[in-house]
Order: C-alpha cells, then sequence, then structure tokens
C-alpha cells in the first residue's frame, strides 16, 4: 500500500491532533479491529455487526485510521457499508508496540520532558535545563544507574533481533566476547542463548557491576557472563578478547571520540579480531523513533545522542585499519568487521 504524501499543512494539522490520533490508534487495537483490518479487505457492514457498532460512527472511526495512513478504503457505492478496508501489514504489532505494557514510548514518557514544555526557546538559550536529578549523564548515584540501565535495556528489541538473525555467522569459533558499554548484560545474556562456547563479559563503568549480576543470576549460563569494570575514556580496553562490540555506545560521542574507541577496539583485539557496531543509524524511520531523545535531550549539555549515517561507520573502520567490512540487515543494522590476519 502506497500513501501520497502528505502537504506541510496537512502534516502539521495532523501533527497538532496527535493525541487524538493515538487515541483511535490504541482504540482499534484493543476493540480488535486491527486483527480484522491488517488481513482484510473486509466491509463496513461486517465490522460493524461484528463489533458491535452503529456504521455511521465507524465509518467516521475509520476515516480517522485513514487520514494517518494507516488504513486503506475503497467505496464502490453510495452505501456506506459497502466500504472496504484493510489495514497497512504490521500495523497490529505497531501499534502494540508503542501502546502496550512494553512500549518503549511509555518508557521515555517517564522522563520529566514537561521541564522543556512550551519553553523551549528559554532551553535554547540555556535558561532551562534538566537538573541532575532529571536526568544526570553520567549517572551519578545508584539510583539513577539502575534507572538509566533499565530504561536502555528496554530499547534494545532490535538489537536482540539482529544478534540473534547473524547468530550462526558471528560466533562459530569464537571464543570470547566483550561488550562495551553493554548496560545491565541483556544483551550479553541472549548471546548465550545462542553461542554455547561463548564467554561474554561486559565492560562498563564500576557502579554498573551489580546490575550485571543480577542478569547473571538469571541468565541460562551464570557461568559464562562476567564484568569488567573500567572507564573507555581514561584506560585501554580490555585484551583477550576476539569479539569486542559498541552497541549504543558510539552516537553519544563526538567524531573524534568515536574514532578514538574504534582505535582502541582495534589496539585491544587479535589478528583476525572481529568489531560488531549496532548503532540507529541515520534513516528518517530512526529519526522519527529518535524524536523523544531529541526533544528531552535540548536540556542537556553533558550529552547528545547524534544519529549518524551508517557510511560514517564504514569509512572509519577502513581508516582504523579493519577489514572484511559488511552491514548485516536487521531491526537495526550490524555493522560488522575484522582485524587483518597477520
Amino acid at each position: 500500500m502506497s500513501t501520497p504524501s502528505l502537504s506541510p499543512r496537512a502534516l502539521m494539522s495532523l501533527l497538532f491532533n496527535a493525541s487524538k490520533a493515538m487515541d483511535v490508534l490504541e482504540t482499534a487495537l484493543t476493540m480488535g479491529l486491527l486483527d480484522a483490518l491488517e488481513p482484510g479487505p473486509v466491509g463496513l457492514g461486517d465490522l460493524a455487526t461484528r463489533f458491535d457498532v452503529r456504521p455511521l460512527r465507524l465509518y467516521k472511526f475509520l476515516d480517522c485510521l485513514e487520514s494517518v495512513g494507516v488504513v486503506e478504503r475503497e467505496e464502490k457505492s453510495d452505501d456506506i457499508t459497502e466500504a472496504s478496508y484493510r489495514a497497512v501489514p504490521g500495523l497490529r504489532d505497531a501499534v502494540r508496540a508503542v501502546v502496550g505494557p512494553g512500549s518503549l514510548e511509555r518508557d521515555r514518557d517517564q522522563y520529566p520532558w514537561r521541564r522543556l514544555h512550551g519553553r523551549l526557546a528559554e532551553s535554547l538559550r540555556g535558561e532551562v535545563s534538566m537538573t541532575d536529578d532529571d536526568f544526570a549523564w553520567p549517572p551519578k548515584t545508584d539510583e539513577q544507574t539502575a534507572s538509566f540501565e533499565q530504561s536502555m535495556s528496554v530499547g534494545l528489541g532490535p538489537v536482540l533481533e539482529v544478534f540473534g538473525r547473524h547468530a550462526d555467522r558471528l560466533w562459530s569459533g569464537r571464543r570470547r566476547f566483550l561488550d562495551v558499554g553493554g548496560g545491565d548484560g541483556t544483551l550479553a545474556a541472549r548471546v548465550l542463548r545462542d553461542a554455547p562456547e561463548l564467554r561474554v563479559d561486559v565492560y562498563n563503568l564500576p557502579a554498573v557491576g551489580p546490575l550485571v549480576e543480577q542478569t547473571r543470576t538469571g541468565c541460562v549460563a551464570p557461568d559464562r557472563l562476567g564484568f569488567v569494570g573500567g572507564d573507555f575514556f581514561a584506560e585501554p580496553l580490555p585484551t583477550g578478547y576476539d569479539t569486542i562490540s559498541f552497541v549504543r555506545v558510539l552516537h553519544d560521542w563526538p567524531n573524534d571520540v568515536a574514532r578514538m574507541l574504534v582505535e582502541k577496539a582495534y589496539a585491544a583485539l587479535p589478528p583476525g579480531g572481529m568489531l560488531l557496531i549496532c548503532e540507529e543509524f541515520r534513516t528518517p524511520d530512526r529519526l522519527a523513533m529518535q524524536f523523544f531523545w531529541s526533544y528531552f535531550l535540548i536540556g542537556v549539555d553533558s550529552c547528545v545522542s547524534r544519529l549518524r549515517e551508517v557510511e560514517f561507520y564504514t569509512s572509519l573502520l577502513t581508516e582504523t585499519g579493519f577489514e572484511k567490512i559488511e552491514v548485516l540487515p536487521g531491526g537495526w543494522e550490524l555493522v560488522v568487521a575484522h582485524k587483518p590476519e597477520r
């Protein structure tokens, strides 16, 4: 299904009414309408009977869905009950992901973004800011550390998917994997399920250690999940690993810092070692998904979330000396590179 692009004026009107649009979508999900619409086409009369609703009101409800580009309508006569509808493929799962109990958007909405709302001009001038109690980077207390890492683990779905999809080719012959900045160990624990011969260590600030320990006790192979405390700014990366990853790490830093970290990984890896980079690369979809952080971080000077094109990373890897560079497809693409054998 293809939908013509909206004019700027129409888009502005739709954005203004975004909360109403979400009300319509959430209602369609909870009523079960999306289950009926996605396989489509289905007639309005049939829908009205199945869900015991008034046909004319349902017609207008479905107009709301059509207006946001998620439903296609076909009318063959003046009788509205003969109109048929079909939803965009994947709509039901997308709505469930956004408004369901594990929603990334609901998690992010808990941050105190309202401090900035209506005051963006003052924030841009530095007159309004997030405080350390709102958002500290890096986290300054155990509570802030736990809250931040828990929130980050909520957004790991696309990462877990791409690592799982390519597990056979990633881990064959690999023995030791260091996940740099690996949060509470959620990704490491997932990798262990796919790689029975692999030992995985999370490298992160020492304050994160207890969170990885909690993950370790509940994972399928606790004896193969470890933690190494350190600061990748102040220290070289640990050696002894044939695979190192940066997952949602490099985008937090300027280009020169990203380059420095990739160079540290190159120095730490043995010949034939593998580096993995998984980030939200810059695409229209990723920019839309990133909207909350772009908005929220307007009031934070200590960090920035920079979406870069994938070519930035592939070029950086080549310049650093890596070879056999591939971009593997997935929810988020996974960049794979190898240190030359010599």
